[in-house]
């Protein structure tokens, strides 16, 4: 069995937080100890990510399989960020009957945009695929800039998150190349139209990559799905937007 680490602070509700592409745990780990004080809070390394073992094949069926797995409780409510949200509704969907509540935290159904789909320009996934191929740090600390673009401290900001970063190495080239084919190739929609769960998706309002139509669009699916906007925050707004970022936490959960 594939080892996925995994960090566990505080008692209560389990919650359990997935990471985003190319990061791991101590991306948000003063966020999760925050939480913590209210919540038994379960951060994941994704597969390749931190301190995880590599996994084969990387699809998304089968991270989402391995991460269930991983999790020691068999209830709790998940809270993924990004590629980690997109990995969180693949989990619901395999196990709805271990989840209490599925929050999508700057994340898409379909991450990338279409003609009727708002999301992520196809071009700027295969920008990083391109760089990956010749400069991972560059394409990282490109990856990491659109994630504080235009925010207010922008560049205090980018320097938390290349810090967090450092802890561990950065994933394998090949299970970066094939986490962007899992954003690019995933579409939940028929998930999210027939979802049963409890379900938020929670979008910043200056966030880059995932744009605010988001949230109607979801909507239009799932009339169902609550959406909160965090003011002024980013695709990050754990670092930017804490305190806005808990409020919001405490009202769905």
């Amino acid at each position: 069995m594939t080892h996925i680490h995994t960090e566990i602070y505080g008692q209560g509700q389990p919650l359990v937080m997935i990471h985003g592409w190319a990061m791991h745990t101590g991306i948000w780990r003063d966020f999760a100890r925050q939480l913590a004080e209210v919540y038994q809070v379960i951060c994941v390394d994704l597969p390749g990510h931190g301190r995880s073992e590599v996994l084969e094949p990387f699809d998304l069926e089968t991270i989402a399989k391995t991460v269930l797995q991983a999790i020691p409780v068999q209830q709790f409510s998940v809270l993924g960020w990004s590629l980690g949200a997109t990995v969180a509704m693949a989990m619901a969907e395999q196990a709805p009957q271990r989840i209490r509540h599925l929050v999508v935290l700057a994340g898409n159904p379909r991450f990338v945009q279409t003609e009727e789909w708002p999301g992520v320009k196809s071009q700027t996934l295969d920008g990083f695929v391109e760089l990956l191929k010749t400069d991972v740090q560059q394409t990282l600390t490109r990856f990491l800039a659109l994630q504080v673009n235009g925010l207010a401290h922008g560049k205090a900001l980018l320097q938390s998150l290349k810090q967090a970063l450092q802890e561990c190495p950065p994933p394998p080239v090949a299970v970066l190349q094939a986490g962007l084919d899992v954003l690019k190739s995933s579409d939940l929609r028929a998930f999210i139209r027939n979802n049963p769960l409890p379900t938020s998706l929670i979008l910043g309002e200056k966030d880059t990559l995932i744009p605010l139509s988001c949230g109607d669009a979801v909507r239009e699916l799932n009339a169902g799905v609550n959406v909160h906007v965090l003011a002024a925050a980013g695709h990050a707004p754990f670092l930017s937007h804490p305190q806005q970022l808990l409020t919001a936490l405490s009202h769905v959960l």
